[in-house]
């Protein structure tokens, strides 16, 4: 436990972090990685490079700084960010290292700000801090090893089918090599593929969103390829579409994640998703219809056109019972698009027509998508008087805030 001197110095040094926050976690990963490069097996080269992994530490250590003598208030961050940390194996040996790193960096931003004294009560609040993560982390190993088909680490996947679902979108059906039990998931979770890439000095890991339903044998993961090769995860997307084919190998860690459909509910749903936010989205979908078949699910999506709209037909099966009701926005749609009528609206998901089509008092609505989407989905929910507790979203890599 930290003493109340220590408490104070830390709340103290609040303002400083909402400044210079981000500079500091930048400096971290360059002196870290500069002194351990083995790290870069395990952080996600692309978030680096776009400054999100940066903007999402320096977030998490002022929430930290913030509510350094209540820590419980942050233990959904907590949990969300060692769900992460378990799937790409981080260990509790990695954590003296994020500290030394962390020390050095605050001191090599602040200078002469940054007395001894801040410094002992940053090393013994981050001691604290790191306790917590290593504690809630060794559950999670500990759960995903001793569940019925579980693992620790990578385990060897043979990509049983590959289907192209878009332009952009394909699809990889994963079964284990050993021919074992594989872990059951809850729909909205992730797995992460590690990949060692021809020419790259460093394995690249990426986490993707299961998009079927639990309980098949395998997994499905549906991929986006990004654009560029030269950036991180346009190497990797591209590596999987054009790479990998049925037959080989895959290393996947066990399934992870907290943004999960609550089946313990019977309350109508609504998913939203835009690009290849479907995914998670998709397994949800497919969730409710075999195991709450009485449930109604409201599944609406965006995406530029037809051509790159994956798993329609899936969707459109599904939209034939009687509890499920799904709709198409389109806002670049194409003339094969309006002449089979493959959308119901042309433009962007608004607040007036959630208002109109989806508000419920009691539904839950989950989200997922790019950052923009997101935020134009939380804004209109909050809107139109949606509460809190009934909005669920994830991103797609590090933490963000939706509310800037």
């Amino acid at each position: 436990m930290l003493d109340q001197k220590t408490i104070g110095i830390i709340k103290s040094t609040v303002p400083v972090l909402e400044k210079h926050g981000e500079a500091i976690t930048t400096r971290f990963y360059q002196l870290m990685f500069a002194n351990h490069p083995e790290l870069l097996n395990i952080f996600n080269h692309a978030n680096q490079k776009q400054g999100r992994q940066q903007k999402a530490l320096a977030g998490t250590v002022y929430a930290a700084a913030m509510y350094i003598d209540n820590l419980e208030a942050i233990l959904p961050v907590v949990k969300q960010i060692a769900e992460k940390h378990r799937s790409l194996g981080i260990l509790p040996e990695h954590y003296p290292i994020v500290g030394k790193h962390l020390l050095l960096a605050i001191k090599d931003v602040l200078g002469d700000a940054a007395t001894d004294e801040i410094i002992d009560a940053w090393a013994a609040a981050y001691n604290v801090i790191a306790d917590v993560f290593i504690s809630v982390e060794a559950e999670l190993y500990d759960e995903t090893v001793n569940k019925q088909g579980g693992w620790s680490g990578f385990r060897n996947f043979i990509v049983d089918r590959k289907v192209v679902e878009s332009e952009v979108i394909t699809s990889f059906y994963l079964t284990p090599e050993d021919h074992k039990a594989i872990a059951d998931f809850t729909p909205g979770q992730y797995i992460s593929i590690k990949l060692e890439i021809a020419g790259e000095k460093f394995t690249h890991i990426r986490q993707y969103s299961l998009s079927d339903a639990p309980g098949k044998g395998y997994y499905r993961i549906s991929v986006k390829r990004e654009a560029g090769t030269e950036n991180p995860d346009g190497m990797v997307s591209n590596y999987l579409h054009d790479g990998v084919n049925q037959g080989d190998i895959l290393k996947v860690s066990a399934p992870a994640g907290d943004f999960v459909l609550n089946t313990e509910k019977n309350t109508p749903v609504v998913l939203l998703s835009g690009g290849v936010g479907l995914t998670p989205m998709m397994s949800m979908l497919k969730t409710v219809v075999e195991v709450q078949p009485e449930r109604k699910v409201t599944f609406v999506h965006a995406a530029a056109n037809g051509n790159v709209h994956a798993l329609r037909a899936e969707v459109e099966e599904l939209s034939k019972l009687d509890n499920v009701n799904s709709y198409f926005f389109y806002d670049s749609p194409t003339e094969e698009d309006r002449k089979n009528n493959r959308f119901d609206v042309e433009g962007y998901v608004t607040r007036d027509w959630l208002q109109e089509k989806v508000n419920s008092k009691d539904a839950d609505f989950y989200f997922c998508g790019p950052v923009p989407f997101m935020k134009a989905i939380n804004r209109s929910l909050k809107e139109i008087g949606v509460t809190e507790d009934r909005i669920h979203f994830e991103f797609f890599g590090p933490m963000g805030n939706l509310e800037e």
